[in-house]
């Protein structure tokens, strides 16, 4: 499916049950994907999640019910799907930047958030580099945590730099880093592909396992907290994310869903997906990112 109608078709099962009890999980099985994979794909080509579209929907519209209706609070948090009127109110001052109350007035300047409406637009003309990987089996030895899938694409989360922060802080990097050789110093972010039914994801941080890879015990690793990854066999296609900072990854899964996947003809797959950081990358390159992807 062109990702064009899978967004649409999204879109529409959205708006035709936004006063039920959904989320992005239902919206994935009416487009056939996973939870995870609807998640990613959805929150890098319309800039937001599922789960924040229907609450920004929902809020706007209970806007315009207050304004037109004069309905009481309590009957407006109820019909938008909030547990009570305390929760809706919070929400609700949060977006609008007034509390319900207040939205009963006339002359109370409200937001307005409509419909995404999907326009094509002329597009290409610039240069995207990429290559092609096929990978074999690999193991890696990494500090792993669990995040919520919700964290995709959501700018104003930073529990994974956070993660990495904390990693350095206590210096749990260096252990890794030094079974490995001078100028082969690389780490890898690992990330987990998502599992049937299950809201989170795991992120790892660590070192590929090789035959540059010093020996170390690996009972003694694992009862310090590192775990050994496998990843599968797999295509990757592999971007340079120039920049300063993690924005380069988002943009570039951004351009990954927007123009690689509709003009090659490959979609991405569940399993491991990674960063990698070179110890010597070249001037400006925050880290190279790996997409395991197969031919539609």
């Amino acid at each position: 499916m062109e990702w064009t109608t899978l967004l649409q078709k999204a879109i529409d099962y959205m708006e035709a049950h936004m006063l039920e009890k959904i989320n992005y999980e239902d919206v994935a099985g009416q487009v056939n994907m996973s939870g995870y994979n609807f998640h990613r794909t959805f929150s890098f080509m319309a800039g937001m999640t599922a789960n924040e579209y229907i609450r920004n929907r929902r809020l706007s519209l209970a806007g315009q019910d207050l304004l037109a209706t004069g309905q009481k609070v309590i009957d407006a948090a109820y019909k938008y799907g909030y547990d009570s009127p305390e929760s809706f109110s919070k929400a609700f001052t949060r977006f609008h930047g007034v509390s319900p109350k207040m939205a009963r007035i006339k002359g109370t300047q409200l937001r307005l958030f409509n419909p995404l409406v999907i326009k094509i637009t002329l597009e290409g003309g610039l240069v995207m580099d990429y290559r092609m990987e096929e990978m074999k089996s690999q193991k890696f030895i990494a500090l792993v945590r669990e995040f919520s899938n919700e964290i995709i694409n959501d700018e104003e989360n930073h529990e994974i730099p956070d993660f990495w922060t904390e990693c350095y802080g206590k210096k749990l990097v260096e252990p890794l880093r030094s079974l490995r050789p001078e100028g082969k110093k690389d780490l890898y972010g690992l990330c987990s592909p998502k599992k049937e039914n299950e809201t989170t994801f795991r992120y790892g941080i660590g070192i590929a396992l090789d035959e540059d890879t010093g020996a170390f015990e690996e009972s003694s690793l694992t009862a310090a907290g590192y775990q050994i990854w496998e990843a599968e066999p797999q295509t990757y296609v592999v971007f340079k994310c120039f920049g300063e900072d993690g924005s380069s990854i988002s943009e570039m899964w951004g351009k990954f869903y927007k123009e690689f996947v509709p003009q090659m003809g490959y979609e991405a797959v569940d399993a491991t997906d990674y960063e990698v950081y070179y110890e010597n990358g070249e001037p400006g390159l925050f880290c190279e990112l790996w997409i395991p992807v197969r031919r539609k």
